[in-house]
Formats: structure tokens, sequence, C-alpha cells
């Protein structure tokens, strides 16, 4: 059965998947047709701007994703170490534990990095902050917050890609493990 894309936000998940397996250079114009059941014409009609709105459109639907599940529960919980759980389970729920790579991390990665400099460093930039923060308050002094909400978000995007490289989500899981235990205590002064 052919589905039906009545809106441009129909269109985003799929886009999402396709630039994530391909990159932004490896999506095909042919590709996206073909995955999206839409020909050029309806393409361009919601993004007229071609494939660069579309991976813009797509990288601020992670953002959004990532501020709404992620971000603001960090800043919002009344107790920090809840907020960090949380984001924990988020981010194993939204890498589908392993087995999906990170989207502003492919297009970091490559060529495509300077076309979207912004957003991705915004990205990842939010949710260093953001982790920061939580880590602040749950006892971590300024340095020592930083320094592992750096590693943390360092060691998820790492993870993911060892996960990838040997085919095992295991790889993913076990490292979640291990930076959520560097998040229960604060490092001696």
């Amino acid at each position: 059965m052919a589905r039906k894309i009545a809106e441009r936000s129909d269109i985003v998940p799929v886009l999402g998947e396709i630039f994530r397996e391909r990159g932004f250079a490896g999506a095909s114009l042919s590709e996206i047709t073909q995955r999206t059941g839409l020909g050029k014409g309806s393409l361009y009609h919601f993004f007229p701007d071609g494939k660069e709105e579309m991976a813009k459109v797509v990288l601020d639907d992670v953002a959004d994703w990532f501020e709404t599940n992620v971000f603001v529960p960090l800043g919002t919980a009344e107790d920090p170490e809840v907020g960090i759980d949380h984001m924990f389970k988020a981010t194993v729920s939204f890498f589908h534990s392993g087995r999906r790579v990170c989207l502003v991390g492919t297009f970091a990665l490559d060529d495509t990095r300077d076309r979207f400099a912004e957003v991705i460093h915004a990205y990842f930039a939010a949710w260093t902050k953001a982790l920061a923060s939580a880590l602040r308050r749950r006892g971590f002094g300024i340095k020592a917050a930083r320094a592992t909400a750096e590693d943390v978000v360092a060691g998820i995007q790492g993870a993911l890609v060892l996960a990838r490289s040997q085919d095992d989500p295991g790889v993913f899981t076990r490292a979640i493990k291990r930076l959520q235990a560097r998040t229960k205590t604060a490092p001696a002064a």
C-alpha cells in the first residue's frame, strides 16, 4: 500500500532516515523520490530550496526532539538525577539502543558540516550546556560539570560510531551505563 503524504511534516521522518543512512552528499534525489513516493515536482513544492532545505528541516526536527525530550527535562527536573536519568533513557530510545546513527553527527563529519555549521554547533552546545547545568545542580563544580558533560556527549557519539562499526549495539548500551555512572558522583576537587 502506498504511503499517503499530505503535508511536509509527513516527509521529514523519511528524509531523516535517508540522510542518516547516506549523508547529505550520498542522498540522491532519485532515492529521495523513490523512498518518499513523491515526484520531483512534489518535493520541490514542499521544499522549494531543494535538498539543502530538506536537510535543514530534518536537522531542525532532530534539534526540536532533543530540546523537548532531553534539554528541557535536564533543566526542569526538580531532582537533577531524575533529569539526567531521563536524558540517558531518551537518548537510548532515540538512537534505538545504538542501532541508529546520529544524523547531526553524520553531518558534522563530512563536508556538509560547513553548510550547516550553525545548527550542528548549536545542537552539541545545547546538549553539553544542559547536561553541565544539571550536573552543577547535582553537586559538581563548574569545571567538573563542564568536563563531564563534554565527556558524556562525546562518549555517546563515539559509542554510536563504535557500535555501528562493530555491528554490536551492546557496545552502545555498555558505554551508556559507564557514562551514566560518571554522572552519579561529583569528582573530588
